[in-house]
């Protein structure tokens, strides 16, 4: 009798906030990670084995969802619609999956409904114009061809900032293909640095990976830290963030490395971060699962 007295007061409940145009809070969360199309050599942009890591991180969070998208945009948008965070890890550019046909509204419209947005390396990256503004919509700035700079080199990460998403992140340093003089939003937005180092100047001297460089001024602003990794609040109460890293899919194996991309996802998808952050293992046969079929160099 308790049993059908409580499902009856439940009931009623629901039945009272559907009366007065309150929809019932949906506790569960799903995360959409479009994985881009093999690209590069093995071992570099692993685009989707990373993103299987990633899902494979979060399997153990209680209510979140992961579905990984493989080769670029995914064949049924309709995954989309009910995702409340996307991860787009994938070549950008010219060709990035964002950017193609009417992609832009689509995902303007996803922004619009309070759906959190990250993008990840190269993912980072769209060409100046519309493109470009569309990205400081999203995650308050980009990587523009010619003024962002993208060397092989080795930030040392000691110090962050009190957000949720560098819980229970602590200082490392790995080797990547790290972006940084990102192209920001005029005014600054309302971005917050998460991963920042001080590159040498042998490093602003280059070679960069394409184009080499140097170019002068990344040398003219030689003692300046810089942001490998941020967080954005937009306007319309949505949140992103952009990661330079994951270039080198080895990189996933760093217990930090790969918090931070982990405490992001849950923190865009307004889930809560565990106060440790989340926790995950990776096994080295873990980290060579699921490599594209890619010809050795």
């Amino acid at each position: 009798m308790k049993r059908l007295t409580s499902f009856r007061s439940l009931w009623l409940c629901l039945a009272a906030g559907l009366a007065m145009g309150v929809s019932p809070v949906r506790a569960d969360k799903s995360i959409v990670l479009i994985a881009g199309k093999p690209s590069h050599g093995p071992g570099d942009h692993e685009f989707r084995a990373g993103s299987l890591l990633l899902e494979k991180g979060l399997a153990n969070v209680p209510g979140i969802h992961v579905l990984v998208c493989s080769n670029g945009w995914p064949a049924d948008e309709g995954v989309l619609q009910t995702a409340d965070a996307v991860l787009i890890y994938a070549d950008g550019g010219a060709g990035h999956p964002a950017i193609q046909g009417d992609r832009m509204r689509r995902i303007d419209a996803l922004a619009a409904r309070g759906v959190g947005l990250g993008f990840a390396h190269y993912g980072v990256e769209v060409p100046k114009g519309d493109p470009g503004a569309a990205m400081h919509r999203w995650i308050g700035g980009y990587y523009e061809h010619q003024f962002s700079v993208n060397p092989m080199w080795d930030p040392d990460f000691q110090e962050f900032p009190d957000h949720p998403v560098c819980r229970g992140v602590k200082p490392f340093k790995v080797r990547d293909e790290w972006y940084f003089n990102m192209r920001w939003v005029p005014g600054g937005g309302n971005v917050t640095p998460i991963l920042v180092a001080k590159p040498s100047d042998d490093v602003r001297r280059g070679p960069y990976v394409y184009p080499q460089g140097p170019y002068k001024h990344i040398i003219a602003a030689a003692g300046r830290p810089e942001t490998m990794m941020w967080v954005c609040q937009r306007p319309d109460g949505g949140r992103g963030f952009g990661f330079t890293g994951g270039h080198r899919h080895v990189n996933w194996g760093d217990p930090n490395f790969r918090k931070v991309v982990l405490n992001a996802l849950l923190w865009i998808a307004k889930a809560e971060v565990p106060a440790g952050g989340v926790d995950s293992e990776v096994s080295p046969a873990e980290l060579s699962a699921n490599l594209d079929p890619k010809p050795k160099r």
